[in-house]
């Protein structure tokens, strides 16, 4: 019968004390960010598994944190990049002992009654947002009531409340322009989210300001925004290769929509990667599987996974901000 590992085990392969051990788990905001990682490297090395019920009850907590499911048109959609996380991220908080609890927003009255209810029932002990807006009112609320959360992605706010990590859409849309210039495109189009989606506008930024730094003119005109990122089929696409210069190269501000765009292509005889060059962004699955290959920004999903449990356990305000990496395939050959 497998022996489970004790906590003095974990201690004595750590080379530190038992108390340690235990703020790790307990109270992360203890230890230096260093020896806490060192730590969980080694409860996870040994698979340690505190008791859950036994601590529950002598600390008065739940060893769980709540995060809340996109929305229904989100969740509806296939989102291989969010699955991705959603792992990435139950991994990073079972190393600290503790899970995820997921729940849907609230579909009548406020959307915070639903975090109202968890605290009250005391079912969590923090959250970790997602799906974050501009001016999301959630960090301002969890903050006032000094509730440990951490988010990912930005408000927009001049002082945003509390811990975030987010991707730098702007930078890896500038990243994907510098790339195109440099195979001698000269008229770059842009496949945007609904105007007013925050992930959207960040990444329009990021291909505005490489286009104006390339010396590429008036390229505003060569934004288009989907009516639907989830049903666009490629009707963007087909927006933006009818305009009275069409351009020689999409970025698109997903991989739905540069996906879409194969078939649009294709309606005018264009091929891509040698009459036209494509990216998207998250570099999903399906990038891979397509002809040719998407170029595609991908997000380094596991780091931010375990930098979010880290902000969370810290609770220092601020931000960090990551850029995703160009992946160059076919789509976008020269």
């Amino acid at each position: 019968m497998h022996r489970e590992t004790t906590l003095e085990e974990v201690a004595e392969r750590a080379g530190v004390s038992r108390q340690t051990v235990s703020n790790a788990l307990n109270a992360p905001h203890k230890l230096h960010e260093r020896t806490l990682g060192h730590v969980r490297e080694v409860i996870a090395e040994l698979g340690y598994r505190p008791d859950a019920r036994a601590r529950g009850l002598r600390t008065n907590t739940s060893s769980l944190i709540g995060y809340c499911l996109p929305s229904d048109d989100v969740a509806g959609s296939v989102n291989a990049v969010m699955d991705q996380y959603l792992h990435a991220l139950s991994v990073a908080i079972e190393r600290t002992g503790r899970h995820l609890l997921l729940f849907t927003r609230a579909t009548h009255g406020s959307e915070l009654e639903v975090y109202r209810e968890l605290l009250a029932a005391h079912s969590v002990d923090g959250f970790l947002l997602s799906d974050i807006r501009t001016h999301d009112p959630r960090p301002q609320w969890l903050a006032e009531r000094a509730v440990p959360f951490v988010s990912f992605g930005r408000t927009g706010d001049e002082q945003q409340r509390g811990p975030w990590v987010d991707v730098d859409g702007a930078a890896g849309a500038d990243q994907a322009v510098r790339h195109l210039v440099h195979g001698g495109h000269t008229r770059i189009g842009f496949l945007g989210l609904p105007a007013g989606n925050r992930v959207g506008d960040d990444r329009a930024r990021g291909w505005l300001r490489a286009c104006a730094a390339a010396g590429l003119g008036d390229c505003e005109r060569m934004l288009v925004h989907c009516a639907d990122e989830h049903h666009d089929n490629g009707d963007s696409a087909r927006r933006a290769l009818a305009l009275p210069e069409s351009p020689t190269a999409l970025v698109a501000a997903n991989d739905a929509l540069a996906l879409g765009s194969y078939a649009a292509c294709a309606e005018r005889g264009l091929r891509i990667g040698e009459d036209i060059a494509v990216i998207g962004f998250d570099d999903s699955p399906t990038a891979t599987k397509v002809h040719p290959a998407l170029t595609s920004l991908r997000q380094p999903v596991e780091h931010i996974a375990q930098r979010l449990v880290a902000r969370l356990d810290s609770a220092e305000p601020g931000g960090e901000l990551y850029e995703p990496e160009l992946v160059v395939r076919a789509s976008s050959a020269p």
